[in-house]
């Protein structure tokens, strides 16, 4: 029997909708504990922050994918520094896994998981828009993304975010019965103001401190 297989990068809405029960919802209070987490910004980091933000402001709009990634996206990966004893993060990993019986693989433009030379266990999510490819949706291919770390980890809820050139958001999934499942995004966080960027650097170390964790 030939087993049904999607590809993260080309992923519909629909394509998930006939792989399980998934929908939806805007309630944004299901961020409250991700979102206030207490981290205390140094002098140090803000500023390494409003550089960032001083050296790219006007050239950020026309990188192509790899140049966000090289110039404005890895320095605040790295400034966080995911790289620990327990796990670390990876840079477009194959990844993939099985729903409901459909193969869902492809490559992850940024992962946090536990893992030596190939992520064991993931953690979370960035999937970033390539503008090369205008009819792809990034919270789509997240969404696959996270469906199977949900069913690799046995958890019933799983966090990641996607980049739209200066924006960011977050998601969460939460599996809530057998293949059913509901996701909540967060409003956009525009990484080209200082306060903005400030509060997706304290998410992301609300990631590291809280979520990545067996």
């Amino acid at each position: 029997m030939e087993i049904k297989s999607y590809n993260f990068s080309t992923i519909r809405f629909a394509d998930l909708q006939k792989i399980v029960a998934i929908r939806p919802q805007r309630n944004l209070s299901k961020f409250d504990e991700w979102f206030s987490f207490e981290y205390s910004t140094t002098e140090g980091e803000i500023l390494f922050l409003d550089k960032l933000i001083e050296k790219h402001a006007l050239m950020l709009a026309t990188y192509q994918e790899e140049d966000l990634k090289m110039k404005f996206l890895s320095p605040i990966f790295n400034q966080v520094d995911f790289f620990t004893a327990d796990f670390h993060d990876w840079y477009e990993p194959t990844f993939g896994g099985f729903v409901n019986g459909v193969e869902l693989k492809g490559f992850v433009d940024f992962m946090v998981a536990k893992g030596y030379d190939v992520p064991e266990k993931p953690y979370f999510f960035i999937q970033e828009f390539k503008p090369s490819i205008p009819d792809r949706n990034p919270e789509y291919q997240l969404l696959a993304e996270m469906l199977v770390a949900i069913e690799k980890n046995e958890r019933s809820i799983f966090r990641g975010g996607y980049i739209i050139g200066q924006f960011w958001k977050f998601v969460i999934l939460e599996k809530i019965g057998e293949n059913q499942f509901e996701y909540f995004v967060s409003e956009a966080f525009d990484s080209l103001k200082i306060n903005d960027l400030k509060q997706i650097y304290i998410i992301l170390q609300a990631v590291k401190h809280l979520y990545c964790q067996d």
